[in-house]
């Protein structure tokens, strides 16, 4: 199932929460850091003590201080490489990939790839809810997915590509 829900990203219950980074592992937007800072300096070093990875992988670590037990942290950009959606596709389908792998039955994320000199919100929808959809048909884990928007603006735009892949035959989309 895929939901759609306007919150503060730390209010949401989920096995673990799925976040943007830059290859050097460093936040990439607000919301990214607003997460590293909350999930404690443990996680931090962790991140610290990893080293650098490619546009488009996907690292798991504990929770931290969150309410998750879990992050996964998806690198859509580099000093070379600018966000684009062929990165986006490729980091949030290896993070999908770690949730499958970790058994994770649930995951909240926000919109990938936004921000200033970024993708807009409709770009990324149009990577994101296809891409999240294939995988819940394919694979047991997780079995839910929270986009997870901070705007009204973002809730519309994924609400739409949402009510449009209902049309396709899935009933595991909802808007809240």
């Amino acid at each position: 199932m895929i939901r759609v829900v306007l919150s503060e990203p730390a209010e949401i219950e989920s096995d673990a929460i799925l976040r943007s980074v830059s290859s050097d592992l460093e936040a990439d937007t607000p919301f990214s850091r607003e997460l590293e800072l909350r999930a404690g300096a443990g996680v931090s070093e962790r991140l610290q003590a990893m080293g650098e990875f490619p546009v488009g992988a996907a690292v798991i670590t504990p929770g931290g201080d969150l309410s998750v037990a879990f992050m996964i942290h998806v690198v859509l950009q580099s000093v070379e490489e600018r966000v684009t959606p062929e990165g986006l596709r490729s980091a949030l389908q290896n993070g999908l990939r770690r949730a499958e792998e970790w058994g994770l039955e649930t995951l909240a994320l926000p919109p990938l790839g936004t921000g200033a000199g970024k993708l807009d919100a409709g770009e990324a929808a149009a990577v994101m809810v296809p891409l999240i959809l294939e995988h819940l048909q394919s694979s047991e884990n997780p079995r839910e997915v929270i986009i997870v928007v901070g705007t009204g603006y973002e809730r519309d735009v994924f609400a739409q590509v949402v009510e449009s892949r209902r049309g396709q035959g899935s009933d595991r989309l909802l808007v809240d």
